[in-house]
């Protein structure tokens, strides 16, 4: 329930993530864009006045479409800082106009020349030029906005950290509302954990009575269809129970743990299943890594290579593969059946008690994969299962 918890959290945060990064890039993008625009009337300004502002009557209190702060207000040409200079085909430059601090009238023109092969854009990150022809001359104008970009570029570093802070202060809700959130469901599972080990303990007593008793009934009065109906259903109980009680194993820190070769493990449990495959007309294919061990507990592993078996045995239609790999350091067990499941996801079978609806007359309690789950958590790793293609696929990393 934890991991489940956990993994709310992580897509939560992604969501928000994505969300903020694509909300923010739009709303930067438009501020680079409008600096831009108003950056290229300027320019397209000075080239009508071929490389100067032109000077215009305006009647008071009229700054043209955007107000006293556009391009098209009459306090422009007194603080816009720009240069223009104009080229001829015998290549002899003239200085149109010569309005920069920044930088000497030298630069500026070897600055101009580098750019009248150009049409329009950004040169030294804050420089925004035009280059148009006039007169069989070419000129070349750049406009200082450095001052309209600084506020393009605040913007920018507030919104990074904006959605840094952002992030910080989801990630601390979540893991508050999370909490609320799972809280009954991790009570539940707790408290079904409980039933499990309550049942498992309630059940043995009176199963054990009722073997010994029928024990007792055949060596006196001989076994009969009616006892050995009843030895039977006692004999399912029991491992149901056994079922049961080994759900909780995996609980336990690391005890009885050791070196175990899970490619012997595979190979002995296939090759003892081999003649029911071939019974129950099964085509089994297998590949199994040499020399793949893991630390663990032997017993278990045992169990959940039978457990794979069986489901294998019990569920494929006509062919079943296993196979079991190493690479950097990471186990892959892979479990393939043929089905009659429709294509999807099928993480539901490791759920306690839950059986997908080709198990109907299988004889199965949805209790073995629910075990091989828990042991793939007790080994940290990670247990899936779909279908693709009429093909039940169960891997399993560790």
């Amino acid at each position: 329930m934890k991991k489940a918890r956990n993994k709310f959290v992580l897509y939560a945060m992604l969501s928000i993530f994505v969300l903020l990064t694509v909300l923010l890039s739009v709303i930067n993008m438009i501020v680079f864009e409008m600096a831009a625009h108003d950056a290229d009337d300027i320019t397209m300004m000075l080239a009508r006045g071929k490389g100067n502002f032109m000077t215009q009557e305006r009647p008071e209190g009229e700054f043209g479409g955007r107000g006293p702060m556009g391009p098209t207000s009459p306090e422009m040409n007194k603080s816009i800082r720009y240069f223009t200079f104009a080229f001829d085909s015998g290549g002899s430059v003239e200085t149109v106009a010569f309005q920069l601090s920044a930088m000497s009238e030298d630069e500026a023109r070897e600055l101009a020349s580098s750019l009248k092969g150009g049409t329009c854009g950004w040169v030294k990150m804050t420089y925004r030029y035009r280059v148009w022809s006039a007169g069989g001359k070419t000129f070349v104008t750049v406009i200082d906005q450095g001052r309209e970009l600084l506020v393009a570029y605040r913007i920018l570093i507030f919104s990074v950290a904006g959605e840094v802070l952002g992030l910080a202060i989801s990630f601390l809700f979540l893991m508050f509302i999370g909490k609320k959130l799972f809280s009954p469901l991790e009570t539940a599972d707790a408290k079904q954990k409980n039933f499990i080990a309550e049942a498992e303990a309630e059940f043995k007593v009176p199963l054990t009575v009722i073997g010994a008793d029928i024990e007792l009934i055949e060596r006196d009065g001989g076994a009969n269809e009616r006892t050995s109906s009843v030895r039977r259903q006692v004999r399912k109980m029991t491992e149901l129970v056994k079922n049961l009680g080994s759900l909780a194993i995996f609980n336990q820190n690391g005890e009885g743990r050791e070196e175990v070769s899970l490619s012997k493990i595979m190979r002995s449990e296939l090759d003892s299943a081999k003649a029911k495959f071939d019974e129950a007309g099964i085509i089994l294919s297998v590949d199994i890594g040499d020399d793949i061990s893991i630390y663990g507990d032997k017993k278990a592993l045992e169990r959940v290579m039978r457990e794979l078996v069986d489901n294998s045995l019990k569920f494929a239609c006509d062919r079943a593969s296993f196979s079991l790999t190493q690479q950097s350091g990471r186990i892959r067990l892979t479990q393939k059946n043929g089905t009659t499941l429709q294509n999807g996801g099928a993480d539901q079978v490791f759920d306690r008690f839950t059986t997908l609806e080709n198990a109907a007359g299988k004889n199965g309690h949805g209790l073995g994969l629910a075990y091989v789950k828990d042991a793939v958590k007790a080994y940290n790793g990670r247990a899936t299962a779909k279908v693709d293609d009429g093909e039940f696929i169960l891997e399993i990393t560790l």
